[in-house]
């Protein structure tokens, strides 16, 4: 007999006269062409055959290249600048064969017409939680058991027909293109900034867990991501990730490409050919709702600038608008991606504010041991890229451009503010003593007479301190104390005396340090005291249901090697 999902299948639109005229696809330009027509015609764009396609690419160009000399094969690293390339490329790529494709794609679809019966399922109109739970089973089912799973290169269904290998979120782009392959078109993506899941029903209200993260949970498939999983969880973007349309998904099969040949080669050919279907979906408005995408593209534009199109921080403030737009600014990494940019690009003041920018989104989270990739972008922060800035600025023509600005210092005081409320009512500790020593000598950089400038006040104290009033005039009196003319980063002294630039601290921690922060001289050992102080049980302690699961302190993390940006899992 015969299904409902598998007569669904049969039906499935293949590519057009127009698209296959374009095989055997043999340069950049030509996949382009193929996408271009392919979203433009189709309302349900193929997720299988357009992953297919860009994984026989990707893994042919990095994987098949791993050991060959790097002299061998056209390739870019991080030192490479100013070059810039065209949208119309003809650059080479390995002919990509209809025959091929078509080989590939009909095997996927073999496995989904094997395992699933949607008549057993009632031919549900919309895909209930059991069916998607079903074909993740059977995605699971079908995927080898001896691989590493974090490995590059895995996102593709190319690698899952060709190696029965996936990564987390390969395998929940798999669980969707075979949802689609059945007929449900309301299965869609749900990307968080690290994690991926499934969404559907008539108004995508039903959440389904479908992948691991991490270590690895097998048995969180087909449970829904509720209010309690996603509160104050960055994992799960507190309920605010991307639920991507059939365009979208395209757009993160695009952006979740990795051109990387070896850990400080990439591919020449995988970077043009992501930049320019990037650019292709950005025209066509399709990664407006997409933050990540745009960053990206961001990156990709800081390498190989393309002539005519919007500058690297054009895009990431764009990114950082769509965050704010329509997730209520709570995606982390379009301020990381901008602060990286300006860092790299010595902007360190703007590096510094966007940096304040990403502590004041996570400041909303409660820590957890799922958020090691956001935990290791923040200590390298804290204790590489800050201290590296400081080192900078502290001798030659770059000498007290920042050590002098109290603006700096306010922001620097923004950052750890947002990281110590991230960590109140969390069950592991953030701080530890690596990071107060950064903390302190960052801190004495900044003379006295640049820290007495700045205007500190302090949030409502749930402890209901008796010196709050105290501690305001000492915060007046000290902010209005300077009082002879100031000089500028060349030595110019200024007319007048700016407005005292003013920061809130709002957590325990820096609350506490606020007399400190202060005084003429700085009492490192009190900082760091204070810094690595075990605040956040008091706060835990007022919620039962944290206290009840708490955990042991988590092993700490000394690893400075930053995540890759928009990767998940």
């Amino acid at each position: 007999m015969v299904t409902s999902g598998i007569t669904v299948v049969n039906k499935m639109a293949k590519l057009s006269s127009d698209e296959l005229a374009l095989f055997p696809l043999k340069n950049i330009d030509s996949v382009v062409k193929l996408f271009k027509i392919h979203i433009e015609k189709n309302h349900e764009p193929n997720l299988a055959i357009l992953s297919i396609i860009l994984g026989y690419i990707e893994n042919t160009l990095t994987c098949s290249r791993v050991a060959e000399s790097s002299d061998s094969v056209p390739h870019v690293t991080a030192c490479d600048k100013e070059v810039h390339w065209q949208e119309n490329n003809s650059t080479k790529i390995p002919a990509v064969e209809y025959t091929f494709v078509e080989a590939l794609y009909q095997r996927f679809l073999s496995i989904i017409k094997a395992h699933v019966d949607v008549a057993s399922f009632g031919n549900p109109k919309y895909a209930s939680r059991e069916l998607v739970k079903r074909v993740s089973d059977v995605v699971w089912c079908t995927l080898s058991s001896s691989y590493y799973k974090d490995r590059a290169h895995l996102q593709s269904i190319y690698s899952y027909m060709t190696g029965a290998k996936l990564d987390s979120s390969g395998t929940t782009l798999a669980v969707v293109a075979a949802c689609q392959a059945l007929g449900y078109n309301d299965v869609h993506l749900a990307l968080s900034e690290d994690h991926t899941w499934v969404v559907c029903g008539a108004n995508q209200q039903t959440s389904v867990e479908v992948t691991w993260h991490g270590k690895g949970n097998e048995d969180k498939r087909g449970i829904p991501v509720t209010f309690n999983v996603y509160d104050k969880s960055w994992l799960y973007v507190n309920g605010r990730p991307v639920i991507c349309d059939r365009y979208m998904e395209v757009a993160s099969m695009i952006s979740s490409m990795n051109p990387g040949i070896s850990a400080s080669t990439d591919s020449e050919e995988v970077l043009i050919l992501q930049q320019a279907l990037l650019w292709l979906m950005y025209d066509a408005n399709h990664i407006a709702k997409y933050p990540m995408a745009i960053a990206n593209l961001g990156d990709l534009e800081e390498t190989a600038p393309s002539l005519g199109r919007p500058s690297p921080i054009s895009l990431y403030q764009e990114a950082i608008v769509s965050n704010v737009t329509h997730y209520s600014n709570h995606h982390v990494y379009p301020y990381t991606c901008l602060a990286g940019y300006c860092y790299r690009n010595a902007l360190y003041k703007q590096a510094l504010q966007a940096w304040a920018k990403a502590a004041a989104v996570i400041k909303h989270y409660n820590y957890s041991r799922d958020d090691e990739e956001i935990y290791k972008e923040f200590l390298d922060i804290a204790n590489e890229l800050i201290p590296h800035i400081m080192r900078v600025v502290s001798s030659g023509i770059e000498a007290h451009s920042i050590l002098k600005d109290p603006e700096c210092f306010a922001l620097l005081l923004q950052f750890y503010d947002g990281i110590c409320l991230w960590e109140e009512g969390s069950a592991t500790p953030v701080l530890h003593i690596g990071w107060a020593k950064c903390l302190v000598n960052t801190m004495a950089k900044f003379d006295a007479e640049v820290r007495s400038r700045l205007k500190i006040t302090c949030g409502h104290d749930d402890s209901g301190d008796e010196n709050g009033t105290d501690d305001e005039e000492h915060c007046k009196g000290r902010r209005h104390s300077p009082a002879h003319p100031q000089q500028d980063q060349n030595g110019n002294t200024q007319s007048g005396l700016a407005v005292a630039p003013h920061v809130e601290l709002n957590s325990a921690k820096m609350r506490g340090l606020r007399h400190l922060l202060l005084a003429d001289k700085l009492n490192s050992q009190a900082v760091s005291l204070q810094l690595t102080a075990q605040s956040q049980v008091k706060v835990r302690q007022k919620r039962s249901s944290a206290a009840a699961t708490s955990q042991g302190p988590a092993e700490l993390e000394n690893s400075s090697n930053r995540p890759k940006r928009g990767r998940r899992d």
